[in-house]
């Protein structure tokens, strides 16, 4: 070979280095080996099923705020009443007695205020033309003061006995239905005594008692559905809300208020329903917690395009979970292959292939 032959082969070899190593930088990353679980469709768990009856979701006794002979009562139980509606009246003779006295103290007030006033002008010319003595125009000034003061003493007396009167009158904090009545025209009744009690119509629960045992499967993330017996309606989602802490001291139960969406009209309160409750793992898909892929609160498991043989992200809800495991309630579908191991190393369109095959 001649010199320019070897000159020109030196020179062809840092090309070849150059083109393989572009190569090699384009080649895609070898498949991360994963372990999947396959979700299968819901089981048909039992539900628990409990009778119970509807009740307004807030219902409040109202009473006065002063004691008194009730006058008269305009509404009667199933009596429909609006906001601000007068229900009951007491006798308020007394009070409106009251009233007038404190207005009559008031003008007195006022006018001893505005002679004090006179006085301590004409006080405070003669004083500057030294006809009264320094002495004498403090006095004018204090007994200016002091008659002011009384008078503000009687405004406020008077604001008193006007409020006064207003107890005597018993209206409706909310739009409701009276469910109940504790006292009747003639009664002297104490001041805070029951008399109407309201049910409000901004909501209505389905009441149950539940067994200790049974207590377990009512959370918040049950699956709730409340039914007429008769079935005149479609049945109705509900939602647990309150769980009473305490058992009932006769019966051993624990009362437990659900929460209806929307409930029909003839979910009338004191209607006779039947509640099925199903416990929150039965509704959800139980996963190991290496399953979870976390970016702040948004919470997200990966999910295997099987002919892609790549991942995708997808968000989900959590239900209620436990120390070794997380149930997943919205999100994932009968059929979904999610990867349990090694998620959090991979980004979403990764390629991947089966540590032993999908489960």
């Amino acid at each position: 070979m001649t010199a320019l032959g070897w000159l020109r082969a030196v020179a062809v070899l840092p090309l070849m280095a150059a083109c393989e190593q572009r190569q090699e930088a384009k080649a895609p990353p070898s498949p991360r080996p994963v372990r999947t679980v396959t979700v299968g469709p819901p089981s048909a768990a039992q539900a628990d099923i409990f009778p119970g009856t509807i009740e307004a979701k807030d219902a409040v006794d109202l009473g006065f705020r002063i004691g008194g002979r009730l006058a008269e009562r305009l509404v009667d139980v199933g009596s429909r009443v609006k906001t601000g509606q007068v229900l009951a009246r007491l006798d308020a003779e007394i009070e409106q007695n009251e009233l007038r006295a404190a207005g009559a103290r008031l003008a007195a007030a006022e006018s001893a205020e505005r002679q004090a006033t006179e006085q301590f002008g004409r006080t405070s010319q003669l004083t500057a033309r030294g006809i009264v003595s320094q002495a004498e125009f403090e006095a004018a000034e204090q007994a200016m003061k002091g008659a002011r003061s009384q008078r503000e003493v009687a405004a406020a007396r008077l604001r008193i006995a006007e409020n006064v009167v207003g107890f005597t009158v018993l209206k409706a904090d909310a739009d409701g239905v009276v469910t109940s009545v504790g006292a009747e025209p003639g009664e002297v009744v104490a001041a805070g005594r029951p008399v109407l009690r309201l049910a409000r119509r901004d909501g209505r629960d389905a009441v149950i008692d539940v067994p200790g045992p049974a207590l377990d499967a009512v959370t918040p993330d049950s699956l709730v559905t409340v039914r007429l017996p008769a079935g005149a309606s479609a049945p109705v989602r509900g939602r647990v809300r309150e769980i009473s802490p305490e058992a009932d001291p006769v019966t051993r139960l624990f009362r437990v208020r659900i929460g209806l969406a929307d409930p029909p009209e003839d979910m009338r309160m004191g209607t006779p329903v039947q509640v099925s409750i199903t416990p929150a793992e039965a509704i959800g898909v139980s996963l190991p917690p290496s399953a979870l892929v976390r970016e702040g609160s948004a919470v997200a498991v990966l999910v295997l395009d099987v002919p892609t043989q790549t991942v995708r992200r997808r968000p989900v809800e959590l239900g209620a979970s436990g120390p070794g495991s997380i149930v997943v309630a919205r999100g994932l579908s009968a059929g979904d292959v999610v990867v349990t191991a090694g998620a959090s190393t991979l980004g979403d369109g990764q390629a991947v292939r089966f540590a032993g095959g999908p489960r």
